[in-house]
């Protein structure tokens, strides 16, 4: 590899590549929390994502994994600042109990519903579709599996719930960057 300018734009996107993948493998995205829930995003992320919501202000946000509810949260309180009565739906195979009560317990849990099933299942998808109110302006995360193969189904899926003007955010897809990383799998 021929030597890149250290204070060049070619150089800022190794750097960022090399940190993303290294950041990845340690975990870093695992270091956060948002208003007490933990949140696994990176910061840079959220900062993005909070742009097109304030540009785009939806009425209800439909995100595939919950995890720990950190990023249910986060959006629940930036639509809650807002000021426009947002909702976020939060839809995963699998909510662990001591997840779902501390989300259930949070000061926003009356913004978030949560959804337990496979989001691609049928009847995961009618309960989603029943959560959306005639109106509402509809903006969809996916982050939950990470595969291409379920990303595509989800896509597939969700995307005829995202209102015109809103978007359909595609998390983690730096994952094809991250395949020879140690832990870089899907």
């Amino acid at each position: 590899r021929e030597a890149v300018p250290l204070y060049t734009p070619e150089a800022f996107e190794l750097v960022s590549r090399e940190w993303m993948r290294i950041g990845w493998n340690c975990g870093y995205s695992y270091r956060y929390s948002w208003l007490g829930r933990p949140v696994v995003q990176l910061p840079q992320d959220m900062m993005r994502f909070q742009e097109v919501l304030y540009r785009h202000r939806p009425d209800l946000v439909i995100e595939t994994g919950v995890a720990m509810g950190g990023s249910l949260v986060f959006t629940a309180s930036l639509l809650s600042l807002l000021g426009d009565g947002g909702r976020v739906v939060g839809v995963d195979v699998e909510i662990r109990a001591h997840n779902r009560a501390a989300i259930e317990a949070h000061p926003l849990a009356g913004q978030i519903e949560l959804i337990e099933g496979d989001s691609t299942a049928p009847e995961t998808i009618q309960r989603v579709r029943d959560a959306v109110r005639p109106g509402e302006r509809v903006m969809v995360v996916l982050d939950s599996c990470h595969t291409r193969a379920h990303v595509r189904a989800e896509l597939e899926l969700y995307a005829p719930l995202v209102t015109p003007g809103q978007y359909l955010v595609v998390e983690d897809a730096v994952m094809r960057d991250l395949f020879d990383v140690p832990r870089g799998h899907p």
